[in-house]
């Protein structure tokens, strides 16, 4: 065992293998919940991926065990060649034969005139008058000086090795090894449930003795917090702090476009006792240490933004809204003509960047609208508004996800409010367009849309069509009566799905070599009969009749098409903003870690000693003086330029003080 520990094969081979873990754990985000995992890399690799515990790499059980064995080996490294390299250190090699230093690569021999004691006190004086220190030994037939230079490129080699182990030894003092050793043996345990703090059991709960802990906690404006939120595996603990972070009031900068510059928080600490201990301005890398836990600014969030909603049920054949409110972060019950629904209020953003070109629309979730209108790329960033986005969730528990946008978007020349919808939040937003009327509102879209659901009103939307589709001496014929029958036929089937219904029944019976011809006909029925059915609206809410130019044919054309897409769609209801009071929160990052100043000091160690390695090069010179004749051999651990430069120096130099 102290053979294999002792080995540098084996500690290479650990270094190895850690220097690709911390490459993952740098690649691949770490502690994050673990849906965010599933979502990313899919069920198959985010399993073999936690089999690997690579989601949290620096705290899993083989990291700190290779760590372990590392410290180990290298220290026993260091034990076994410490004294070997203080000896090299102290050493001369004076004991080196004449034979030997015919044998070095590096000799040089020059005849001398002057007696071996007066060369070698000259040549004594020339190698420390370059940087050597010389030993001066008798021979019994002339005199052996040994001179070494850069004896201290071996304190390398030993400060490298030992901010090795320092640096593991930080490691480990960070590696939670307390809460692995208690959860091992059923003192604590994960918590996976979704419950408020307080609930949180003991079992799940770290004191705030714990000695290292890496944890966030979202604070709202006006609000405060005492724990932190560790994300463990597929849970979290709760870690207690010793002291509160009140968060008085959170600051964000903005671009000229709409996206961040910085933020700050400014907090209060307040002891158990409830006493304010400390106030101060948390910045993106100016955190705050206090009582050895250093408090950064790591992100934001919405702290709960109350919303003030104009609601419309798509599916009623009235144009009436109602009132609904809610905040972020909480739920609400939204009681309807299809249905009790809760609304779960996610998020809301006061600013939404996105790509825009020529035409304005979203496209940072990957936006496609429904109905086979697409979005062109863009290259241009603009602030499109605030959104908020949130579930409803139906009585059997199904939900759909939506992002609503508080201003309307233009596309294609025309303004629309937008609706996003997705199932899961691995998809992308599809997105629902309604068209404004002239008075830019969405009333005159929400009265044509009620007017063409409501069948009290197809009838009169028949026959207004028909007598405005013929001429008069043809009212009151079988054709009036057989038009007035199509448009009906027409608007009831629209009415009970979209275009999807309509071709189906074209489809299914019309011959398909005039099903291309029969459905144009229907088209242009539905369209005109869409335009008498605004009239009939616009007359029933005391408003001017439309008019007929281009502004009113686009509102019935879009109106028809949101309308076909609100059956893929999927809500009952669309909710829009118009007013909101915001109230941000502030995302802190809480750490505590006692082996930080361990690993500094390591670093330190590791650049002196890579320092040593690389720049403090190892010489050694000996001159064999004999009656007569001299000869000069030089080692060197690394055969450079400098040193073949160096040797050719000392040559002549011999030469020159031969002579």
């Amino acid at each position: 065992m102290f053979e294999l520990l002792s080995s540098m094969r084996f500690a290479i081979s650990l270094l190895s293998i850690l220097a690709v873990a911390s490459i993952v754990g740098t690649v691949l985000k770490q502690a994050e919940p673990y849906n965010n995992y599933l979502i990313q890399l899919g069920p198959f690799w985010f399993e073999v991926y936690e089999k690997l515990g690579l989601y949290d790499v620096y705290h899993a059980l083989w990291f700190l065990v290779i760590l372990t064995f590392l410290v180990a080996s290298t220290s026993v490294c260091i034990t076994r060649n410490a004294p070997n390299f203080a000896r090299e250190m102290k050493s001369f090699r004076e004991h080196v034969s004449e034979q030997s230093l015919n044998a070095f690569k590096h000799k040089h021999e020059t005849s001398t005139t002057h007696s071996p004691e007066a060369l070698a006190m000259t040549a004594q004086r020339y190698l420390e008058g370059q940087g050597y220190k010389v030993r001066n030994l008798p021979r019994e037939d002339g005199v052996l000086l040994a001179a070494k230079a850069g004896s201290w490129n071996r304190v390398g080699y030993f400060l490298a090795h030992s901010a090795i182990v320092l640096i593991c030894i930080g490691g480990l003092m960070d590696g939670n090894l307390i809460f692995k050793a208690q959860q091992l043996l059923g003192y604590k345990k994960i918590e996976t449930r979704d419950i408020p703090q307080s609930q949180v059991p003991a079992i799940s709960r770290l004191t705030p003795s714990n000695p290292s802990f890496r944890g966030s906690v979202q604070i709202p404006e006006g609000s405060s917090a005492d724990v932190a939120f560790l994300n463990v595996a597929d849970g979290y603990l709760v870690q207690e702090l010793p002291f509160t972070v009140g968060l008085k009031q959170f600051r964000i900068e903005h671009y000229s476009t709409g996206q961040p510059k910085s933020f700050e928080s400014d907090v209060e600490l307040f002891d158990p006792a409830g006493n304010k201990i400390r106030e101060a301005t948390i910045e993106v890398n100016h955190p705050l240490i206090h009582d050895g836990i250093a408090i950064y600014q790591a992100s934001f969030a919405d702290g709960g933004t109350r919303l003030k909603l104009r609601g419309w049920n798509l599916f009623s054949p009235t144009a009436e809204s109602f009132e609904f409110n809610g905040s972020v972060h909480q739920n609400a019950t939204l009681t309807s003509g299809a249905g009790n629904y809760t609304v779960e209020f996610i998020d809301f953003r006061p600013f939404n960047i996105e790509n825009m070109g020529g035409d304005i629309a979203p496209t940072g979730d990957a936006m496609s609208v429904l109905g086979g209108s697409s979005v062109s790329d863009n290259k241009h960033l603009r602030n499109v508004g605030p959104n908020f986005q949130y579930k409803l969730r139906d009585a059997r528990g199904q939900a759909l996800e939506f992002s609503n946008y508080m201003l309307p978007l233009e596309l294609e020349g025309r303004w629309y409010m937008m609706s996003g919808v997705r199932e899961s939040p691995n998809e992308g937003f599809r997105y629902l367009r309604m068209p404004l009327d002239a008075d830019g509102s969405l009333d005159g879209f929400m009265r044509l849309r009620g007017a063409l659901l409501n069948p009290d009103l197809r009838p009169e939307i028949a026959a207004r069509f028909a007598r405005q589709a013929l001429p008069e001496n043809a009212w009151d014929t079988e054709i009036e009566s057989k038009l007035k029958f199509s448009a009906t036929q027409v608007l009831a089937l629209f009415a009970d799905g979209g275009f999807q219904t309509l071709g189906k029944f074209i489809e299914e019976k019309v011959p398909k070599a005039e099903g291309e011809r029969a459905a144009g006909t229907y088209l242009r029925i539905l369209e005109l009969a869409a335009f008498e059915a605004l009239q009939i609206a616009n007359r029933q809410h005391g408003l001017n009749p439309p008019r007929t130019d281009d502004a009113t044919g686009w509102l019935v054309r879009d109106t028809l098409n949101s309308m076909s897409d609100m059956f893929v769609y999927g809500a009952p209801v669309y909710l829009q903003l118009s007013q909101y009071e915001e109230i941000k929160a502030s995302g802190l990052q809480l750490t505590r870690s006692p082996g930080k100043n361990v690993v500094y000091f390591g670093s330190l160690l590791l650049t002196l000693g890579v320092f040593f390695m690389l720049y403090v090069r190892e010489r050694r010179v000996w001159l064999r003086i004999k009656p007569g004749h001299a000869l000069l051999a030089m080692s060197s651990a690394k055969h450079t330029m400098d040193f073949e430069q160096e040797f050719s120096k000392h040559a002549q130099a011999l030469d020159t003080l031969s002579k």
